[in-house]
């Protein structure tokens, strides 16, 4: 099945009460795990490429490259899309959309409103051409993500009257709205803003995107998924997942230097984590 854009399985998640996971790509392993898991629960997937992880695989081309070889030799027969994490400008995603991504974020979340807009609609434009989904976002999600630092404190909850005119004027198939959310490990409870969410789909009648999925309680999770929330990021578990057992084989077994050896339990670490987040989200049996 050929890569596809997220706007479909986005729409049909929100109609009926589920969540699709953005799944970060690392490396080759993340990309393997990410797919085995999708087959194995017959669940859509969005596999998300950061710009700094796509420079660490050797670019866009080979990011893209590697899910369609994947795909090919597993028979993947789910919906999969390749999504550009935290697109940084209208250079770096016109770049993802040409490689063959078949979705891009575009984050200028850290600009004014009016700069926002403007950046937004011209990778709609793009991107629309090219069949490909956007998502943008507004506020700031606090956390790391790549080199990109916000401390909690200066985390901006994003304004519902903006989102409604950043979402009509631009035409977005998703919107990402910060809420209270964190890139990477939480610093305490999380503490999502529900009404502000809510109220914000009311507004803007689009799919709703959860940025730093990692460590949100289940309860959280149901209730974001019943405001409207059909895409939810996870990373930072699965990177957690990966590491605890590389270092329980190694521990265990000092000698060993084949990769193989301990980067594969390593990757199933992440498949398991991967599919405990789908049945969370309630994508399984939905491909």
């Amino acid at each position: 099945m050929p890569l596809v854009s997220m706007r479909d399985m986005l729409n049909k998640a929100k109609d009926e009460g589920y969540a699709v996971g953005q799944f970060n790509l690392n490396n080759l392993e993340y990309a393997q795990a990410i797919l085995q898991a999708a087959e194995e629960e017959q669940s859509p997937v969005i596999i998300g490429v950061s710009e700094g992880a796509a420079k660490y695989c050797g670019g866009f081309n080979v990011a893209v490259a590697m899910i369609d070889s994947l795909m090919e030799a597993y028979g993947t027969t789910v919906p999969v899309a390749i999504h550009l994490d935290h697109g940084s400008s209208f250079a770096k995603c016109a770049e993802a959309i040409h490689a063959g991504f078949t979705s891009v974020m575009i984050d200028a979340s850290h600009e004014p409103l009016e700069d926002n807009i403007a950046v937004t609609q011209k990778v709609v434009e793009l991107a629309h051409l090219h069949g490909v989904s956007v998502e943008a976002e507004l506020g700031r999600v606090g956390g790391q993500e790549d080199d990109i630092i916000v401390e909690d404190a200066e985390a901006a909850y994003a304004i519902p009257s903006e989102c409604e005119r950043l979402v009509e004027e631009t035409n977005v198939d998703c919107f990402a709205p910060a809420l209270g959310s964190v890139h990477g490990p939480y610093k305490g409870e999380p503490n999502l803003g529900f009404d502000r969410m809510e109220e914000v789909q009311k507004l803007t009648g689009v799919p709703l995107v959860l940025h730093g999925g990692t460590g949100i309680p289940t309860h959280d999770i149901q209730k974001a998924i019943s405001l409207g929330t059909a895409k939810i990021n996870v990373n930072t578990e699965n990177q957690i997942a990966q590491a605890q057992e590389v270092r329980r084989v190694l521990d265990e077994n000092p000698e060993l230097y084949d990769p193989r050896k301990y980067i594969g339990p390593g990757r199933e670490k992440i498949k398991e984590t991967v599919i405990g987040k789908m049945r969370e989200f309630g994508s399984s049996q939905k491909a």
